[in-house]
């Protein structure tokens, strides 16, 4: 790759914006698309084209980098770009959907367009400086270069595994966050005080995890954290996984808000 290497980017959510804006800042020329046209006012005022639709975006790409929502969102955006996709292109899908959703979009593609499977760990704000972590699946020599801005590359194997180790690591921190919820409402219950019982999670073997679930500045929205402890609960017989699911899917749970405000809903619940 260089820097006249064509990028299209489909998905200008919460982590897309600032992923395609770390693009625009390493000087490769850049075609957005998001379902909603205001998110990429900005990139615009910054140098970027915005694309009417996904297959306008990525019709003269070298590469199509997709951040969606969802599995359907991800079914949904494929099969418009496939007839409009070039020859010899690469697609990278760095949303969290799980292997099985990454072999439906294989199937799909024509020949000669490689799939890549980039899924990431980190929120908006390591998004925004370049420092989340790719989860890399499949063969994705040609693509390093432009994925090495995003963050640090772990290449986990064959097309696949990278969703499916993003499953696994994002599934134990959504649980983890919250088990942590569970033990700020017990130490309620034994009436021990708030600072003490945070500060004591922050040395504990849990540090990590009471870390994050009190973070201040990331935003990981409760109801994608529900969508992919879903997903991961769908795969494996996961009785924790399943029952975290139903308690973020609650009437009442906070669901565009931060994954760590579970943990004030719980203890008020």
């Amino acid at each position: 790759m260089d820097k006249n290497t064509r990028i299209a980017f489909l998905g200008l959510g919460t982590m897309g914006a600032p992923m395609a804006g770390r693009v625009l800042a390493a000087g490769y020329p850049l075609t957005v698309w998001n379902r909603t046209p205001e998110r990429a006012d900005d990139l615009r005022a910054r140098g970027a084209t915005v694309a009417g639709s996904p297959a306008d975006a990525v019709r003269d790409a070298d590469v199509v980098v997709t951040m969606l929502a969802d599995p359907a969102a991800v079914r949904e955006v494929v099969a418009a770009v496939v007839p409009a996709l070039r020859p010899g292109a690469h697609l990278v899908d760095a949303s969290t959907v799980g292997p099985d959703v990454v072999r439906e979009v294989a199937a799909l593609l024509p020949a000669g367009v490689t799939l890549v499977d980039a899924p990431v760990m980190g929120s908006a704000d390591r998004a925004a400086t370049g420092e989340l972590s790719l989860l890399v699946g499949g063969d994705a020599d040609a693509v390093t270069p432009l994925l090495s801005v995003f963050g640090a590359i772990t290449r986990t194997g064959e097309l696949g595994t990278g969703a499916a180790l993003k499953l696994v690591l994002i599934n134990a921190v959504v649980v983890g966050v919250t088990a942590v919820a569970e033990a700020m409402t017990l130490a309620d219950a034994l009436g021990l005080p708030e600072d003490l019982t945070k500060g004591a999670l922050a040395v504990s073997p849990l540090a990590g995890l009471a870390g994050r679930a009190f973070a201040t500045g990331a935003h990981f929205p409760i109801r994608l954290a529900a969508k992919d402890v879903g997903l991961a609960a769908a795969a494996a017989s996961l009785p924790l996984s399943s029952t975290v699911h139903k308690r973020l899917t609650e009437p009442g749970v906070p669901g565009d808000e931060d994954l760590g405000r579970i943990v004030d809903h719980l203890r008020k619940a």
